[in-house]
Formats: C-alpha cells, sequence, structure tokens
C-alpha cells in the first residue's frame, strides 16, 4: 500500500460485532415523522375511548368475622348465661366464610333484594348511562310469572305527559300506550305497574327515554358472583376485605351493604335453628296443658258453688301440705318423661333425615343434654357445609357417619333415661300413697277439694315450668349477634379506578413510539436488500469509494458543467476518490484503465459509466468510453448509438480500425464512444481474441482515461477473461435492489483477486442518506410530497 493509500484508507478492516446505539438511533431517527404521527394517531384514540368508555367505580368494605373459640361469649349473653340458653362455642374458618359470602345463596338474595335484575338506563348517541336510583319510573311487580328469573327482555318507556307513556321494544318501535299506576300483565313477566320514582331525579331533558333491561336471574347471580372480591386482610388477621366495581358508584355501595346484611341474616337464622324448634314444641305444650288447667279451675269452681264453700278447712290445707312435696316430684318427674316421649317421637322421625332437636328441656340427666347439644352442632356443621360440598365429599362423608353413630347413642340414652324416670315416678307415686292414707278419714268433701287442688297443682307447675322455658327461648333468639362485625360500610371514591386516564395517555404514548419501531424494525429484519453503506461495509472488506444518490431524472446522462444536484456531486468526488485508487498506472504516459461492472444486470453500471466518463470529461481529460458488454449492451441504448459498428465488428472484420469504430458523443465533449456492436452468438470466444489486447494497446496511447461497461460478473465469466487489462475494477452494487446474499460475490472475487485493485460504488441510495460526505449546496431533485415527509 502507497503512502497515499495510507492516508485515504477506504478499506472497511475487522468490525467488532457489538451493537452500535448511535447508529441505530440515527437509523430510526430518520423517521421521526412516523412517531410523531403514530404518537398522535395513539393519543387520539386514547382521547376517543376515554370519551365514550363506562367509568367504573369500586366500593370496599370492612368486615370482622367473630370467633367464639377466641373472644368468648359477649357481655350480652353474659348476663344470661347462668340460664342454661346460651350454646357451646364455635370457630369459624375465614376460607369458609368468604365462599358463604360469595355463594349463589348469599349472592342471590342480594340481587333479588336490591332488584339487580331489572336495570334502567338513560339512553344516549352513543353510549346508555345507567340510571339506576335516578330512574324517573320504575316497574313494580304486583304478581311475578314463574318465568321471570329465567327471562332477557329489553324495551322502552317513553314518557308522553305526567299520566301517559309509550311502550317500546328496543328498536324503538311502538308497541302500546299504558298508563302510570295501571296494572299491566306480560308473558313471562307477570303482572306489574310501572310507578313515579318518589326521589329527585338527574335528568337532561324533560321526558326522557328510559330502557329497561330485564336479565335472567341466574346469569345475574353469576355475574356479580364474579365481580365480588373478598380476600383476608392476612393470614393472622380475621378481617375481610369486600369490593365490586360497578359504573354506578351508589350501586356498588348497596351491593356490598346489602350483601353483608344478607350474610348475617343468614347467619342468625342458622343460630336460630334450635331454638326457633324448641319453642314450637313448647308453645305446643302450653296450648295444651293451659286447656287443661282451665279445665281442672272450672272443676274447682263448680265443685265450690255446688256444696257453697269458700275455700280448704285446717284438715284439708294440713293435708295438702303433707303430700305437696310428693305431688311436686311427680309432676317434674311426669314432665320430664312427656318432654322425653316428644323428643323421642321427633327422632323417630326424622329417621330418613337429619334434623335438629328441641334443646335446653331441662332434662336431669346431663349426659342426655350434653349429647343433644352435641348433636345438634354436628347437625348444624352439616348444613353449612352442604352449601359448597357434595354428598361424596370425604369431610361430608365423615360428618355422616359421627351423625348417626350419635343418633343411636341418643336414642340408647333417652330409652335409659325413660327407664330411670318411670322407676323415680313409681317410687314417688307410692310416697304419695303413703301421704293419701293419712287424709284418708277426711270427709268426702273436704277429700274431693284435695284432688282438685292436686290435679290444679300439678298441671300449674308444669304450665309455670314450660312458661320460664319459653321466656329463655325468646331471650336466646332476642339476644343471637350476626357473624360478621361492620367495621367500615360500603365506600366508592369519586375518582374512578377505570379507565385511568394517566395510564391511558401513557400507554397509548408508549403503543405510538412502539407502533412504528415495530414496523420499522419489521420492515428492515424481513428487507433482505442492501440500502447503506454499512450494510457493505459489515459484510465485506472491500475499500470503498462512494455512493450515488437516486437521481429523479429519467435521463441517463446528467453530468453537466453547470450541474448541482447531489448525484453531479457524487460523481465529482467519485472521480476525486478515484485518483487516490490509481496514483502509480500512469506508467509511461498511458490511460488510466478502468472497468465497471456488477454482480448481476439492473444496478447501474451502465449509467455509471457514462456519467464517470462525462465527469472525468470536465476536468479537461481525453476519455474513452468502451461497451464491453457483448450479451446485453444498455450504454450504446442510452446514448441512442445502437447501429454502429463497434468491438464485435472490430474483431470479426479485419478491414475495420479502431478510428471506424470510434465515435463522438455531442452531449460530452471530450468523451469518445466505442460500443459494443452486434451481439455476437459467442461472446466469451470474442473476447478471447487477440484484438482485443490490440485494442486496449492501442487506446491507452491515446487517451488520458478509459472507462470500459462490462457484463455481470454473476452470470457470465466475460468481464474475468478482460480483467488483466484493468488497472481499476470499480464495482457497483445498487441499493434497495441487491440482495445480501449476493454479497458473497465480489467477497470471494476479492479475496481470490481475479479483479485487479477492486473497490466498491454504492448506487441509487436515498438522497442525503447512505453516505458521510457532504457536498455543499446542491440542487435537490423533486421528491413525491408523501415520500418526502415520511422519509422515504
Amino acid at each position: 500500500m502507497t503512502p497515499t493509500d495510507e492516508k485515504f484508507d477506504f478499506s472497511n478492516g475487522e468490525h467488532e460485532d457489538t451493537l452500535d446505539f448511535k447508529a441505530l438511533f440515527e437509523k430510526y431517527l430518520h423517521y421521526w415523522r412516523w412517531f410523531v404521527i403514530g404518537v398522535l394517531i395513539a393519543l387520539g384514540v386514547a382521547f376517543v375511548y376515554l370519551k365514550f368508555v363506562k367509568l367504573q367505580y369500586n366500593a370496599s368494605a370492612y368486615i370482622m368475622i367473630k370467633d367464639n373459640l377466641k373472644s368468648g361469649i359477649s357481655e350480652e349473653l353474659k348476663a344470661v348465661s347462668d340460664l342454661g340458653i346460651v350454646g357451646t362455642s364455635s370457630t369459624n374458618n375465614l376460607d369458609n366464610e368468604i365462599f358463604i359470602i360469595k355463594s349463589r345463596k348469599i349472592v342471590g338474595r342480594m340481587v333479588d333484594s336490591l332488584s339487580l335484575n331489572i336495570r334502567y338506563f338513560w339512553e344516549g348517541d352513543i353510549k346508555n348511562e345507567e340510571a339506576y336510583a335516578n330512574s324517573p319510573y320504575f316497574l313494580e311487580f304486583t304478581e311475578k310469572d314463574s318465568l321471570l328469573q329465567y327471562t332477557d327482555t329489553t324495551f322502552i318507556l317513553s314518557k308522553i305527559n305526567d299520566h301517559k307513556l309509550h311502550l317500546k321494544d328496543n328498536e324503538g318501535v311502538f308497541i302500546e300506550e299504558v298508563a302510570f299506576d295501571e296494572v299491566l300483565e306480560k308473558e313471562k313477566l307477570g303482572k306489574f305497574k310501572i310507578i313515579h320514582n318518589p326521589k329527585k331525579f338527574k335528568t337532561t331533558t324533560s321526558n326522557p327515554d328510559i330502557l329497561v333491561v330485564i336479565s335472567s336471574r341466574k346469569r345475574t347471580v353469576s355475574a356479580y358472583k364474579s365481580r365480588i372480591e373478598i380476600t383476608a386482610l392476612d393470614d393472622d388477621s380475621s378481617i375481610l376485605s369486600l369490593s365490586v366495581t360497578d359504573a354506578n358508584k351508589e350501586k356498588a355501595e348497596n351491593i356490598l351493604d346489602e350483601l353483608i346484611k344478607q350474610y348475617n341474616q343468614d347467619a342468625v337464622i342458622d343460630k336460630n335453628i334450635v331454638s326457633n324448634k324448641t319453642k314450637d314444641f313448647i308453645d305446643e305444650r302450653l296450648q295444651n296443658i293451659g286447656f287443661q288447667l282451665g279445665v281442672i279451675q272450672d272443676s274447682l269452681k263448680n265443685f265450690k258453688s255446688n256444696l257453697g264453700i269458700s275455700g280448704n278447712p285446717a284438715e284439708g290445707a294440713i293435708a295438702i301440705e303433707s303430700i305437696a312435696e310428693s305431688d311436686k316430684k311427680i309432676a317434674n318427674l311426669q314432665t320430664q318423661l312427656n318432654l322425653l316421649s316428644w323428643v323421642q317421637q321427633e327422632i323417630d322421625k326424622t329417621a330418613q333425615e337429619l334434623e335438629v332437636l328441641p334443646a335446653n328441656l331441662g332434662f336431669s340427666d346431663e349426659i342426655t343434654a350434653t349429647s343433644v347439644k352435641e348433636y345438634n352442632n354436628l347437625i348444624l356443621e352439616k348444613m353449612r357445609l352442604e352449601r359448597y360440598a357434595g354428598a361424596k365429599n370425604p369431610d361430608m362423608v365423615t360428618l355422616i357417619k359421627q351423625l348417626k353413630l350419635m343418633k343411636q347413642n341418643l336414642q340408647s340414652n333417652f330409652n335409659n333415661l325413660q327407664k330411670s324416670l318411670e322407676i323415680q315416678l313409681r317410687e314417688a307415686n307410692q310416697s304419695a300413697k303413703k301421704a293419701l292414707y293419712k287424709v284418708a278419714a277426711i270427709p268426702s268433701i273436704e277429700r274431693g277439694m284435695i284432688d282438685i287442688q292436686r290435679q290444679k297443682l300439678i298441671y300449674g307447675e308444669l304450665y309455670s315450668y314450660l312458661l320460664k322455658k319459653k321466656e329463655e327461648i325468646a331471650i336466646s333468639l332476642a339476644i343471637t349477634v350476626p357473624n360478621a362485625k361492620i367495621i367500615d360500610v360500603a365506600y366508592a371514591d369519586d375518582t374512578p379506578v377505570f379507565p385511568k386516564k394517566k395510564y391511558v395517555y401513557l400507554i397509548a404514548l408508549l403503543v405510538g413510539l412502539l407502533a412504528p419501531f415495530l414496523i420499522l424494525y419489521a420492515k428492515h429484519e424481513l428487507d433482505t436488500k442492501i440500502h447503506y453503506r454499512k450494510d457493505l461495509e459489515d459484510a465485506l472488506q472491500i475499500p470503498y469509494l462512494g455512493d450515488i444518490p437516486h437521481a429523479e431524472s429519467a435521463d441517463k446522462m446528467i453530468i453537466k458543467k453547470d450541474s448541482r444536484t447531489s448525484t453531479a456531486e457524487a460523481f465529482r468526488l467519485l472521480r476525486t476518490n478515484l485518483n487516490f485508487m490509481l496514483p502509480k498506472t500512469n506508467k509511461g504516459g498511458l490511460a488510466k484503465t478502468i472497468f465497471v461492472t456488477s454482480t448481476i444486470s439492473g444496478e447501474g453500471k451502465s449509467f455509471v459509466s457514462i456519467n464517470l466518463a462525462a465527469t472525468l470529461a470536465l476536468s479537461n481529460k481525453k476519455v474513452l468510453l468502451i461497451g464491453l458488454d457483448l450479451r446485453a449492451p444498455k450504454i450504446t441504448e442510452y446514448l441512442g448509438m445502437t447501429d454502429k459498428k463497434g468491438i464485435t465488428n472490430y474483431i470479426l472484420d479485419d478491414k475495420l480500425s479502431i478510428a471506424d469504430i470510434t465515435h463522438t458523443i455531442p452531449q460530452m465533449e471530450h468523451v469518445k464512444f466505442i460500443c459494443s456492436g452486434l451481439i455476437p452468438p459467442n461472446p466469451a470466444e470474442l473476447l478471447f481474441h487477440e484484438k482485443v489486447q490490440t485494442l486496449f494497446e492501442e487506446v491507452k496511447k491515446d487517451y488520458d482515461y478509459i472507462i470500459a461497461d462490462t457484463a455481470p460478473v454473476s452470470l457470465v465469466t466475460d468481464t474475468l477473461m478482460i480483467a488483466a487489462y484493468a488497472d481499476l475494477f470499480l464495482y457497483v452494487t445498487r441499493a434497495n435492489y441487491l440482495e445480501k446474499r449476493m454479497l458473497i460475490v465480489p467477497k470471494t472475487l476479492y479475496k481470490e483477486k481475479k479483479l485487479p485493485n477492486m473497490a466498491l460504488l454504492l448506487n441509487d441510495t436515498e438522497s442525503g442518506r447512505g453516505y458521510g460526505y457532504g457536498y455543499g449546496y446542491v440542487e435537490q431533485e423533486k421528491k413525491s410530497k408523501v415520500k418526502s415527509f415520511f422519509g422515504l
């Protein structure tokens, strides 16, 4: 390499396989208009989206699930704990309670209570807004059809005046005229009337149209069941957070408040099952005993009236007092036997089904009373488990086995208790008979009085006992506390949780930037063409002379004295760079020979040859342009000299001299032209002819530069056959045209040195891009407005 070559080293050298962020940034910065338009479009779409999307508000509430095992009994229950009506403590599993709150039963009751399957909407041009409690009129059902819960229907209520309105279908087609408070009967709906909303409502029109949407209960329950979120604050906390999202803040708050209410009511009902069962039994017994007591009192009254006496004589009082204790004991034992008999009847009736038994009836046997209480607790646990577990659930199967075993034990306990009570009753009766013998001598009137008083005492004691139990049960029902303590009632913030404007615009901004980037990235990745100088530098280590920008003009000869276009300036720069590549080839005053070739046809080698010749001629140099592409000569077509004799004629006709085939080009001063001539059938053999060597030896003496337009090297071997005559090979590659995989051709030729002094030229690049040299002031070719705007 010469010193001059070292100063202007056009070779690429080795490139590190690293990511050049600056080059990458500059690569995409060229398309800045794409990103600006992408951002504007994305922000516009975001604005329209925010304009018409339904805002969603989140309501939340907090409750604490009471755990009796941890907290014991409340202060209210402690006041009556001595009555024996406080049941055994139990623990509440948070996961189970969460499941119960979200169960279809609880959510269904909430839906029914708030009539959420019937919705009312203000009709808008683009979107409908739910009116909820602000609807000017509602449907009030007097009799619901059995199919209502399975029905989906929509209709419009259009008010005419204060008394009448039109009923229309969802397309706005008139159905009928109805009056407010008029009872209507519709198939699958039932009987209902349309009433005014007693509350004030806000509306933008005096007579708004209301869209009524009735959804099936099953689907409505499923929808709200999936929307309601319930979570524990942490693993060790018994506080639950309930939340729901809805387009109406008031509706979201009402949903949570009603859900908690229905859950607490369900828990209270569960806790009162045993008490209600016992209360029903006591009411029934009180009615029977009260009737018997009334009969006895009437008998006593009639006895006294008939005999004309007003009270008991002294002996009768003494006799009654002597047998009082025996009668009281007999009454107590008889009461327990009666209660035991009724409980045995209840347990026999539920032989096929497992139900709770009356509790706290005052059995003297503590084991039996405790067994009944435990049995009832298992029954209640089974009822809670049935809500979310099937019959084959392992827990359910185990629980049923326990219940059946305990039921057998209860029946055995009842039988043993009955025998014990019967023995005690016989002993008490014997003691009573002994006492009766003592008063046998009392006159018959006094004895009759004693008998009636004795019956009254027995039934009176039993009646008082049952009244006491009834009051205990009433207290138990009154003090039953719910499972959940409300910490915070439902509250919805005024700020919507969806959509969040900042996030929407941020996402729009990112999408606006990312979408053009992805499009351009895909375009570049899928594009296998050569576009820029860097594409050549990354693949080849061949000296690079420059690039020629795309010329908008259709004229192939663009170099003139006054040309100031970017293409013309590029050829002037190419002329300068060629001088550095040919510093020592002008020995003996011979011309510098430059062969122009390419990988395939269509890359512009003929265009480059013509304009390079014209550029060299502008410096007052004598230039000879030779067309050595004998197979597809384009250069003669570009110069309009297709009928001239040329190289082929010279080789085949010995009579022709070099002067005979040398022509002038009117448009280019100082440039002579030897065309290819006729297209021969065997161009390779012709180029091997000795006259070709003679031709180059002669013309090198007469010109300063010889520019030879040769055939593409990847298609034929013509160019390789005459490569020895060249001082420099200008290898043309066309941007946006040549496939990158074809670069293996120049790479191999350079490596094997088949083309002497080979250098690269990138043709047809985008104006102002792809080459790192400025040309000063140049005349810019006109581009289409669209391509110019988008940087294409």
